[in-house]
Protein backbone atom coordinates (compact mmCIF):
# COMPACT_ATOMS: atom_id res chain seq x y z
CA UNK A 1 0.00 0.00 0.00
CA UNK A 2 0.92 3.68 -0.67
CA UNK A 3 1.29 5.88 2.28
CA UNK A 4 1.07 9.04 1.33
CA UNK A 5 2.48 10.68 4.25
CA UNK A 6 5.75 8.90 4.04
CA UNK A 7 9.08 11.35 3.69
CA UNK A 8 9.60 8.34 1.07
CA UNK A 9 7.00 8.56 -1.23
CA UNK A 10 7.76 12.90 -1.40
CA UNK A 11 11.34 11.86 -2.45
CA UNK A 12 10.45 9.30 -4.90
CA UNK A 13 8.29 11.89 -6.36
CA UNK A 14 11.15 14.11 -6.75
CA UNK A 15 13.43 11.72 -7.67
CA UNK A 16 10.51 11.15 -10.74
CA UNK A 17 10.33 14.66 -11.79
CA UNK A 18 14.37 15.42 -11.17
CA UNK A 19 14.77 11.99 -13.14
CA UNK A 20 12.17 13.08 -16.06
CA UNK A 21 13.99 16.42 -17.19
CA UNK A 22 17.25 14.98 -17.38
CA UNK A 23 15.59 12.24 -19.86
CA UNK A 24 13.70 15.16 -21.68
CA UNK A 25 16.88 17.37 -21.85
CA UNK A 26 18.87 14.75 -22.56
CA UNK A 27 16.60 12.99 -25.78
CA UNK A 28 15.86 17.24 -26.51
CA UNK A 29 19.68 17.76 -26.81
CA UNK A 30 20.84 14.62 -28.23
CA UNK A 31 17.91 15.45 -31.13
CA UNK A 32 19.66 19.20 -31.50
CA UNK A 33 22.68 17.29 -31.92
CA UNK A 34 21.63 15.31 -34.98
CA UNK A 35 19.26 18.08 -36.80
CA UNK A 36 20.33 20.86 -36.01
CA UNK A 37 18.23 23.98 -33.92
CA UNK A 38 17.76 25.74 -36.96
CA UNK A 39 16.58 22.91 -39.00
CA UNK A 40 14.40 21.59 -35.93
CA UNK A 41 12.88 25.47 -36.01
CA UNK A 42 12.42 25.13 -39.51
CA UNK A 43 10.84 21.61 -40.27
CA UNK A 44 8.76 21.67 -37.00
CA UNK A 45 4.86 21.13 -37.31
CA UNK A 46 2.09 22.45 -35.79
CA UNK A 47 1.08 19.70 -33.75
CA UNK A 48 -0.67 20.25 -30.53
CA UNK A 49 0.38 17.85 -27.75
CA UNK A 50 -2.29 15.02 -26.81
CA UNK A 51 -3.86 16.04 -23.43
CA UNK A 52 -2.87 13.56 -21.42
CA UNK A 53 1.17 14.69 -21.73
CA UNK A 54 0.63 17.43 -19.37
CA UNK A 55 -1.50 15.61 -16.97
CA UNK A 56 1.75 12.59 -17.12
CA UNK A 57 3.60 15.97 -15.36
CA UNK A 58 1.33 14.72 -12.20
CA UNK A 59 3.02 11.12 -12.58
CA UNK A 60 6.85 11.86 -12.76
CA UNK A 61 7.76 8.65 -13.81
CA UNK A 62 4.85 8.50 -16.81
CA UNK A 63 6.56 11.33 -18.43
CA UNK A 64 10.21 9.54 -18.24
CA UNK A 65 8.14 6.45 -19.60
CA UNK A 66 6.66 8.66 -22.71
CA UNK A 67 10.33 9.96 -22.98
CA UNK A 68 11.65 6.59 -23.43
CA UNK A 69 8.92 5.56 -25.38
CA UNK A 70 9.89 8.42 -27.47
CA UNK A 71 13.41 7.15 -28.03
CA UNK A 72 12.44 3.91 -28.87
CA UNK A 73 10.19 4.86 -31.88
CA UNK A 74 12.69 6.74 -32.76
CA UNK A 75 15.55 4.02 -33.03
CA UNK A 76 13.04 0.99 -34.11
CA UNK A 77 10.86 2.52 -36.85
CA UNK A 78 13.35 5.42 -37.86
CA UNK A 79 16.77 5.07 -37.46
CA UNK A 80 17.07 0.95 -38.01
CA UNK A 81 14.45 1.00 -41.24
CA UNK A 82 17.21 4.04 -42.73
CA UNK A 83 15.09 6.97 -41.92
CA UNK A 84 16.89 10.03 -40.95
CA UNK A 85 16.84 12.08 -37.08
CA UNK A 86 14.84 14.53 -39.20
CA UNK A 87 12.14 12.48 -40.35
CA UNK A 88 11.19 11.50 -36.77
CA UNK A 89 11.26 15.14 -35.79
CA UNK A 90 8.46 15.95 -38.52
CA UNK A 91 6.74 13.05 -37.78
CA UNK A 92 6.91 14.07 -34.02
CA UNK A 93 5.80 17.30 -34.63
CA UNK A 94 3.34 16.80 -37.03
CA UNK A 95 -0.71 16.25 -37.18
CA UNK A 96 -0.94 13.20 -39.23
CA UNK A 97 -4.88 13.47 -38.98
CA UNK A 98 -6.85 14.95 -42.37
CA UNK A 99 -9.14 17.67 -42.09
Amino acid sequence: MINFDSPDFFAYAIFGLILNFVFSIAFGLYLSKNIGIEEMMLSKGERVQPWWLALSLAFPYAKMLITLYRVAILQLYFLDQGKSHKEYWIYLTTNTEKH
